[in-house]
């Protein structure tokens, strides 16, 4: 009998607010250890945390999003226990009266869209880092606050999700969601967004869950695949021995492939949860919530259906596109002002990502704006400049920062449209390579092109393709003569 995955995800995804939620420290990545923090951050007596609106704000984007309800009153909690990097004892999170529930988060496998079901999204802070020396050295353990008090929201999935793909594609899809809407880099790498993988298997037909285990922190989409598909082959080999699945928590050791145990798994009643005395319920009123939903962006999938639609690309170079909302926002300024989508599209995923990846930067520190790249893109299309030229100008571009028209007027990169100096050209070739052109010459069409690809080397690749074909023919005698004498 076969069996099947059962899995949701708890998804952490550090907000983007200037400081962080409960007081006035810079909210920032990477600083040095343990200098972005206050007597909120660290837990000392007497300190009081007031709650960042702006997160509240952040927050309420993504549920808005995701069509869940959110209720007028939802209420912040301590979630009580005792790690190291945690100074208070306890977290400031939501339980019982989160500040959304419900919603569908969209995926899309294997070009096969479907909804997966949440349970909630809920406000808490984050705790600090421990930083465990691994070299063989001192074999101490250091803590850094700095992220103590940094804003986050969890959003946490029914369990919907059949297959490892599936939750691999629910956090990219997630990550996107996040990144357009402008709450958050979605920056796995640097702890933007962390996932927690609830797993259970069962048999299939059988509509009863089984006993789950969490797999917790896991940093990328691959570690997600990866982590669930080893842990639901990890219990259906012990229930296939006749062993128990005992519910724990687990870590993923991705250079081994394979799970291991950390702790058992706790419960609510572990955690001892009351609410916060110290923070009043949150309040979130109609008019709040509408003036939210009305600033809401296009979400990425809908944004890349409506692109292949309008400029006639296809889904993949739409599904680049609508990696971030400003990678779109920039194609859509340049198809615009081009006037022809797809030759938009190529530049956009070709030249220009390649530059970003190359110069380590984003789009708003490249000196070439949309405006900037479309005066070029109207001489390709009109013929004026060949692609080749064209990448050389843009280069220059990003250089110097120069317009195009200046570029190709100072190096000379404009077509070659005058057929007296075409001829010229093509002449030339013909005297250089009088073997190949008698064999053009008896029908060669090979040769041909070869000819061809030498009167563009000698122009530099300023000669018009077609119409240096054209002449090429006339001038070996197979075709009219329309060049006239050189």
């Amino acid at each position: 009998m076969s069996w099947e995955t059962v899995a949701g995800l708890e998804v952490h995804v550090r907000l983007a607010t200037r400081t962080k939620i409960f007081c006035g420290c810079r909210n920032a990545f990477g600083d040095p250890p343990n200098t972005l923090v206050c007597p909120v951050c660290l837990g000392l007596p007497g300190a009081l945390p007031v709650v960042n609106e702006g997160a509240v704000d952040f927050a309420l984007r993504v549920a808005l999003a995701l069509g869940c309800e959110v209720p007028e009153i939802s209420v912040f909690a301590r979630k009580n226990y005792f790690y190291p990097d945690l100074p208070k004892g306890y977290q400031i999170t939501q339980y019982d009266r989160p500040l959304a529930v419900g919603g569908n988060l969209p995926i899309e496998v294997g070009g096969a869209r479907r909804s997966i079901a949440l349970s909630r999204i809920h406000l808490e802070e984050d705790a600090g880092k421990s930083l465990h020396d691994e070299t063989g050295g001192s074999g101490d353990t250091r803590i850094d606050l700095n992220r103590c008090g940094t804003p986050l929201i969890e959003i946490v999935s029914e369990p919907d999700l059949g297959r490892p793909e599936e939750a691999g594609a629910a956090l990219e899809s997630l990550r996107r969601i996040v990144v357009h809407l402008g709450v958050s880099d979605g920056d796995m790498s640097r702890g933007s967004m962390r996932c927690d993988a609830n797993v259970s298997v069962r048999r299939s037909g059988d509509t009863s869950l089984g006993a789950k285990t969490e797999v917790k922190n896991l940093n990328s989409k691959k570690s997600v695949v990866r982590a669930i598909a080893a842990e639901t082959s990890r219990q259906i080999k012990r229930i296939e021995r006749g062993e128990d699945v005992i519910p724990a928590t687990l870590l993923w050791d991705e250079a081994r492939g394979a799970v291991r145990p950390v702790r058992a798994k706790e419960g609510a009643p572990d955690y001892r949860y009351f609410p916060e005395p110290d923070l009043r319920p949150l309040v979130v009123d109609p008019a709040r919530r509408e003036r939210v939903r009305r600033a809401l962006p296009e979400l990425p999938l809908a944004r890349r259906d409506r692109l292949v639609v309008r400029y006639g690309i296809p889904e993949t170079d739409a599904g680049v596109l609508t990696a971030s909302r400003v990678l779109a926002d920039w194609y859509e300024e340049l198809a615009g002002r081009v006037g022809d989508g797809k030759l938009a599209s190529n530049w956009t995923r070709g030249e220009v990502l390649r530059t970003l990846m190359e110069r380590g930067c984003g789009l708003a520190e490249l000196p070439v704006t949309p405006s900037a790249l479309a005066e070029l893109l109207r001489r390709v299309k009109e013929g004026r400049v060949s692609g080749t030229a064209a990448k050389r100008v843009f280069t220059r571009m990003v250089e110097t920062g120069r317009p195009a028209s200046e570029i190709v007027a100072a190096e000379r990169l404009e077509r070659i449209s005058d057929d007296a100096e075409l001829a010229a050209l093509v002449d030339g070739v013909i005297s250089a390579h009088p073997v190949e052109a008698d064999r053009a010459r008896t029908g060669e069409e090979r040769v041909l092109g070869f000819l061809v690809g030498r009167v563009l080397k000698a122009s530099r690749g300023r000669a018009d393709p077609r119409r240096t074909h054209e002449i090429l023919r006339e001038r070996l005698g197979r075709g009219s003569d329309r060049g006239g004498d050189a």
